[in-house]
């Protein structure tokens, strides 16, 4: 069954050049001008993955994104934000918010249609292990996709949840932020370091008084700490 990608942006154009390419790429497409009607989409359908513009004229895109990650039924909700905005202000408050991740206009089509694939493929290039445990606190069920904190589940991002899952599999040793960003996005993007610092603090605020569990190695990466 093709994976359902939808797109909101207020240019025609690019609405459609970006819903033709997916499409021959394989991907069935919905797309919205402005964002209430993808609102009201959501009411009745769960796309795999959002392509969102910032600058709607309705809603603000990283008020739409705000507004995504707080309700229950969409915090895992793949988000790739297409902006004209490339300051690196605006990048990190995209990534702060939840998104996963960012392309600035103009872009390459061709790009994006990787992007997309790459978020979408993250979870199947993670460590298999079906269920991990952090101490007697924090469960990660790989196939309800699904994080306990003290048996109540916490809503993350598919980057947090594969990002805990990376620490998580490797049993206290020290994972470097470029193997972070190698597992996440391979080869399909240049990001930075700071990238995975972002993911982090957002990982650490939601696993409340457990976030200590998370242990920055000055100069190396990150580690779980055992508890």
């Amino acid at each position: 069954m093709s994976q359902l990608i939808a797109v909101v942006d207020d240019e025609p154009d690019i609405l459609e050049l970006v819903e033709v390419n997916l499409q021959k790429a394989g991907f069935e497409t919905s797309t919205f001008k402005s964002a209430r009607p993808f609102l009201t989409f959501l009411k009745e359908s769960h796309p795999d993955l959002l392509v969102l513009d910032l600058m709607l004229p309705d809603i603000d895109g990283i008020d739409l994104c705000k507004k995504l990650r707080q309700e229950e039924k969409h915090p895992d909700f793949p988000i790739i934000m297409l902006t004209a905005k490339d300051s690196e202000f605006d990048k990190v408050l995209g990534l702060e918010l939840g998104a996963d991740d960012y392309i600035t206009k103009p872009f390459s089509v061709r790009e994006l249609v990787a992007r997309i694939k790459a978020v979408l493929r993250r979870s199947d290039s993670i460590d298999s292990q079906k269920v991990i445990t952090i101490g007697d606190h924090i469960e990660i069920n790989s196939d309800n996709y699904e994080v306990t904190l003290d048996g109540e589940k916490i809503d993350l991002t598919n980057t947090e949840f594969n990002l805990l899952k990376i620490l998580a599999a490797a049993d206290g040793t020290v994972i470097s932020r470029e193997s972070i960003l190698s597992k996440l996005w391979g080869n399909d993007k240049i990001v930075t370091r700071r990238t995975v610092d972002v993911h982090i603090r957002n990982l650490r605020e939601k696993l409340k008084n457990q976030a200590s569990l998370i242990k920055n190695v000055r100069g190396v990466g990150y580690k779980i700490a055992k508890p």
